[in-house]
């Protein structure tokens, strides 16, 4: 199947056998009866396929689940509450007390503050400015567990090289390469294919669409041998299936991050569309970037799609289709820049991305508000900075927008 039509028909069948439903009804329920004592049992000892409890599993999530695992070509998936939920449950699942983490140093804030968090825990983080086989090989030491980037770093908009860090690291050995592929999606780079062990999603970002819904989903390659984690000994007799299964039957369970069947439900209906919306926004993050280069008042445009990026190139390689519809402007000071978003008329001021809708930030005021300066520094964030989500708005009006707001 071409990408269009797998997100419709992939590994999907809506509710056909029972009602003839094109979509997967909402199952909100918090448990599930079996007709028997003997196969509810067999379920909870994982004798025989079925759900008995939502925060392990769904119908609705677990639709969800197939469809985002389709899509990224991986061997399984699971849904969490949030993008950052994922990300937190994954270390959790894999690291020990003593294990490193080497993470770019321009990945988003948030995921920043998690990796401080897990210091308490004897698990610390080394950064490198870009994560490229040459900056890991001055930091990669034999603690290191986990090498964590962003496929187009936020706000930085700097772009991985996934296949030359993948072949770094199957030479160092096990190291387990997680890309958070948020702001690509599959649609621009099935990251997996590419060497990732592990894809991550904010999916409460292009894969909703419509900022209705929290959600994070991690889907798994299945090839990564977990011979070095002491974490993953009781669950390497699962095979190919040993994250994940780590991941629904320990993490879920007892710590209980799970998504709501609500909100799998939003996702999955804007999932539907992902692959239109990402060709029109990126049309028109190319088509602003280049205008915004030109207007008077603007001092610079950092989009990877621009030949002015030096990420240009690398973006060229690893995306297909589009070079994402983030691109962030520089105009000369901190009142200037929250002049431009009080005159805009289209952008909606939050801190969300991904919208269909066209959204603006200053991120140092609020995203990055409590960051230290020396990781601002590194993430590209600064005073003057402002980070633009191209939505699907008439480009038209979207340059006429911005021209007079920077004026």
């Amino acid at each position: 199947m071409k990408t269009n039509t797998r997100l419709l028909h992939d590994r999907f069948a809506g509710d056909k056998a029972n009602t003839g439903a094109t979509l997967t009804p909402i199952y909100q329920t918090s448990a599930f009866g079996n007709a028997t004592a003997e196969g509810l049992e067999a379920i909870f000892q994982n004798r025989a396929a079925g759900y008995a409890y939502t925060r392990i599993g769904n119908p609705t999530i677990a639709s969800f689940e197939q469809r985002i695992n389709a899509l990224e070509q991986g061997i399984s998936a699971v849904a969490f509450a949030s993008g950052m939920a994922a990300i937190t449950s994954l270390c959790l699942a894999v690291l020990s007390a003593g294990d490193e983490i080497v993470a770019s140093a321009g990945v988003f804030g948030g995921t920043i503050g998690l990796f401080a968090d897990l210091q308490q825990f004897g698990i610390t983080t080394r950064y490198v400015e870009a994560c490229t086989p040459e900056a890991l090989e001055q930091v990669v030491t034999p603690k290191t567990r986990l090498v964590f980037a962003e496929i187009i770093g936020n706000p930085r908009l700097d772009v991985l090289d996934v296949p030359a860090v993948s072949r770094y690291l199957r030479q160092k050995g096990n190291i387990l390469f997680v890309v958070d592929n948020t702001l690509a999606t599959p649609i621009l780079a099935r990251v997996l294919e590419q060497g990732a062990d592990i894809a991550i999603h904010s999916s409460s970002k292009y894969i909703n669409g419509s900022s209705n819904a929290i959600s994070g989903v991690l889907v798994d390659s299945g090839t990564f041998r977990w011979d070095a984690f002491p974490a993953m000994r009781d669950w390497k007799k699962f095979g190919p299936y040993a994250l994940t299964s780590k991941l629904r039957q320990n993490i879920l369970m007892d710590m209980g991050p799970c998504l709501s069947p609500m909100n799998a439900f939003l996702n999955s209906i804007g999932m539907e569309t992902l692959g239109l919306r990402m060709e029109r926004q990126c049309s028109n993050a190319l088509q602003l970037a280049a205008a915004l280069e030109h207007m008077d008042g603007v001092v610079s445009v950092n989009y990877p799609g621009l030949a002015s990026s030096p990420w240009h190139e690398t973006a060229s390689r690893v995306l297909q289709g589009g070079y994402g519809a983030i691109l962030t402007i520089r105009l000369g000071n901190r009142e200037k820049a929250f002049q431009v978003i009080n005159r805009l008329r289209y952008a909606v001021n939050i801190t969300n991305v991904g919208d269909i809708r066209t959204l603006v930030v200053h991120p140092r005021s609020t995203i990055y508000a409590h960051t230290p300066a020396e990781a601002c520094e590194h993430a590209g964030v600064t005073e003057d900075l402002l980070r633009i989500s191209v939505g699907i708005e008439d480009i038209e009006d979207l340059v006429e927008d911005f021209a007079q707001a920077v004026q």
